[in-house]
């Protein structure tokens, strides 16, 4: 990819990108690793050229197949909460989607592992995780709710679809000593958690309320 695409021009500039980072900032996210990685990341080549104008906005943006692009906020915010533990060296993504939460967990993880259960939405994500040489994310087309289970344990666990519940295969593919686990929970009322686990005993918190396109199940080609 063109030095020039990374860095955009006008609404994709950086000057547009420094206005986000600074409205996270102001909303209550205080890593400034996480804002650093959010002020890199070129978010306009994670969703379609019409759309590029409007990637730096703090919203959600429609990706196809009914999915989503999160809103920067989330992105930042469940970052930050699987973090806050320390370094990482394994971590789980449920939901690759576009890549772009990928694409930021892989500059602060050591290795990101990631499953989805579009095919198209993957070869999109795969593409572009190439093109900005991120080699340590990892992708596989799985049913999320399975998680990774031969790659267990895990250090972090992210899912960004919501599920009515949180998936007992999930919570069992955390590492006993402090694994992380934020998940989206609920149908119609949506609340963002934190689960840490240590040995047999998973301590719950929740963070916020939100809103989160469906957690599906089965593979589609």
């Amino acid at each position: 990819m063109r030095d020039a695409e990374l860095k955009g021009i006008g609404m994709t500039s950086r000057r547009t990108r420094d206005r986000l980072i600074n409205r996270l900032a102001e909303q209550g996210i205080v890593s400034t690793d996480v804002l650093e990685v959010m002020r890199e990341v070129p978010r306009h080549i994670f969703v379609d050229e019409a759309l590029a104008q409007r990637a730096y906005e703090d919203t959600a943006l429609p990706i196809g197949h009914n999915q989503t692009i999160s809103q920067p906020y989330i992105v930042a915010r469940m970052t930050e909460a699987l973090m806050a533990g320390g370094a990482l060296n394994k971590v789980l993504e449920v939901g690759t989607g576009s890549g772009y939460q990928t694409a930021v967990l892989a500059h602060l993880v050591k290795q990101v592992y990631s499953v989805e259960r579009i095919q198209l939405l993957q070869e999109k994500a795969r593409s572009r995780l190439r093109r900005l040489s991120l080699f340590n994310a990892h992708l596989k087309l799985s049913d999320g709710t399975m998680g990774w289970q031969g790659l267990a344990p895990f250090d972090g666990i992210m899912v960004t679809a919501a599920p009515g519940k949180v998936p007992l295969e999930l919570l069992e593919q955390l590492s006993e000593k402090g694994g992380r686990l934020v998940i989206p929970v609920g149908d119609f009322h949506q609340e963002l958690l934190l689960v840490v686990r240590h040995g047999q005993e998973f301590h719950q918190e929740v963070l916020e309320l939100v809103r989160f396109v469906p957690m599906l199940s089965g593979v589609i080609r």
